[in-house]
């Protein structure tokens, strides 16, 4: 079931055997003798890859199902994920990993001395069906409706620039004043930013002479005096705290960053995965990733 299910995700035997860690003759072996027992046609083979025939369809989601099933209850028999084994694959934003979650995998190790962890650093989403990965944490809207997905935290959004830039530019009094203000711009998000206070709701649109593609470029930029920005307290939280960059425009709020971790549905990983998660989402609100 389990090469069955990695077969259909992957679309390939090849990609699936490099999934699993095993030959490819090793799964075609396997589903031949999966349709043999069953006496059915699962697999439809053509010069676009493998996909499911209606019965094997059929018993791809019940089988998804089934080895989710059998992870959480594993899970459960353990006590809440003790004795976790294996490679876990995680994806996460580089920045936000390198800051909030490669601290915290000491003590995760620590508590599961059999598992091993491979952290995807990206920023962009990526497809977790192909790359193998078993656990994404992401920020913003979930695009994929059909991802499982549980919202770990929250975070604030601010207008954020170090002390440098504002003592030369001036800090601004009002969303407005923002037009006039040379803006980092995180070329993932629109370069028009939206604020609320007592109800009312204003947009300015920002422009700069630097756009970056990745976090990590916008922290750069930002420290090295270039413009204001906005990001989540997560982005900037050393510096947040030591004095190397400040919040403006305090009285008016930005929408939200929620984190989420995503799951593909049914993945033989979902026990570590989810134990995973919960960890983080702990971790997280302790408010110290690196706390012991």
């Amino acid at each position: 079931m389990a090469t069955f299910v990695r077969v259909v995700e992957t679309g390939s035997f090849s990609a699936a055997a490099r999934h699993l860690n095993v030959g490819q003759p090793a799964v075609s072996k396997t589903i031949a003798q999966l349709e043999d027992r069953l006496q059915v046609s699962l697999l439809i083979r053509s010069t676009h890859g493998l996909t499911p025939t209606e019965a094997g369809q059929r018993f791809y989601e019940r089988a998804k199902a089934a080895i989710q099933e059998a992870d959480e209850a594993e899970l459960a028999a353990r006590g809440a994920g003790a004795g976790l084994s294996g490679c876990l694959r995680v994806s996460a934003a580089t920045t936000f990993a390198r800051l909030h979650i490669v601290p915290l995998l000491p003590r995760f190790l620590d508590r599961h001395p059999e598992l091993e962890i491979d952290v995807i650093l990206d920023d962009r989403v990526i497809d977790l069906v192909a790359e193998g990965i078993d656990v994404s944490l992401r920020m913003g809207a979930l695009a994929d409706s059909s991802a499982v997905a549980r919202k770990l935290a929250t975070g604030r959004r601010s207008v954020l620039a170090t002390p440098s830039y504002l003592a030369g530019a001036g800090e601004p009094r009002s969303p407005a004043e923002l037009a006039e203000h040379e803006a980092v711009i995180y070329s993932q998000l629109p370069n028009v930013w939206s604020f609320t206070r007592d109800g009312a709701e204003v947009s300015v649109s920002v422009h700069g002479r630097i756009k970056v593609s990745a976090a990590e470029g916008l922290r750069a930029a930002v420290l090295a005096d270039m413009g204001l920005t906005i990001a989540s307290d997560w982005m900037f939280s050393p510096e947040l705290a030591s004095g190397a960059v400040r919040r403006v425009l305090n009285d008016w709020s930005l929408p939200p960053l929620d984190l989420w971790a995503v799951f593909p549905a049914g993945r033989l990983a979902s026990a570590k995965a989810r134990e995973f998660a919960r960890f983080v989402e702990a971790a997280l609100a302790e408010g110290s990733p690196g706390a012991a």
